[in-house]
C-alpha cells in the first residue's frame, strides 16, 4: 500500500497545484484522506478483532481438537475432507467457535462443541472471492464406468 500511496499522492498534489508543505498537509487532511477512507474503509467487526485464533491440524477422523473438545467438521461442498489440513480455530468472546480453512468458514460451534449450522453472511464475510472452481459439488463417476488401465494387469487378464 505504501508504494501505491507514494506514487499516487505526488500526482494528486500536482493536479491540485500544491507546491508547499503546509498546503500539502491541509490538502491531505481535508481532501485526500476523507476521499481515500470513503472509498476503502470497512466497518470493523469487533468480534473478529477480539477473538482468539489458533492453528490446528485436522485429525484422521476429520475432527479438530480444541480445549478438551473434538469438533467434527461438517460435510463440505468444496472438499471431501480436511484430514491433515491446517485450519484456524477462532474462539469468540461470546464462547462460540469457528473453524476456518483459509478465508472460508467451514464450521461454527457453540461453547460445548455442538455445531450451530451453516455460517451466514451476517456472521462473517469471507476475505476473498470463491475459488475458480466455485462451490459446486463434484459429481462422482457412475459406478459402471471404469477408466482404462494405464499399465498391464498383474492378474493375467491377457492385456498387451
Amino acid at each position: 500500500m505504501f508504494s501505491t500511496l507514494q506514487d499516487r499522492l505526488p500526482r494528486e498534489l500536482a493536479l491540485a497545484g500544491i507546491v508547499d508543505i503546509e498546503a500539502a498537509n491541509r490538502f491531505i487532511a481535508a481532501v485526500y484522506l476523507p476521499a481515500h477512507n470513503a472509498r476503502f474503509a470497512k466497518p470493523p467487526e469487533i468480534a473478529e478483532i477480539l477473538c482468539v485464533e489458533e492453528e490446528r491440524v485436522v485429525s484422521r477422523d476429520n475432527t479438530v481438537a480444541w480445549g478438551g473438545l473434538r469438533l467434527q467438521l461438517p460435510q463440505s461442498r468444496v472438499r471431501h475432507h480436511y484430514v491433515r489440513a491446517t485450519v484456524k480455530v477462532r474462539h469468540y468472546p461470546n464462547g462460540t467457535l469457528a473453524i476456518f480453512h483459509g478465508p472460508r468458514c467451514i464450521g461454527r460451534y457453540d461453547a460445548r462443541g455442538r455445531e450451530i449450522g451453516e455460517p451466514t453472511s451476517s456472521m462473517l464475510h469471507p476475505c476473498s472471492t470463491p475459488s475458480r472452481r466455485g462451490l459446486e459439488a463434484s459429481r462422482p463417476a457412475s459406478p459402471t464406468a471404469r477408466r482404462p488401465a494405464l499399465t498391464a494387469s498383474r492378474h493375467g487378464d491377457g492385456a498387451l
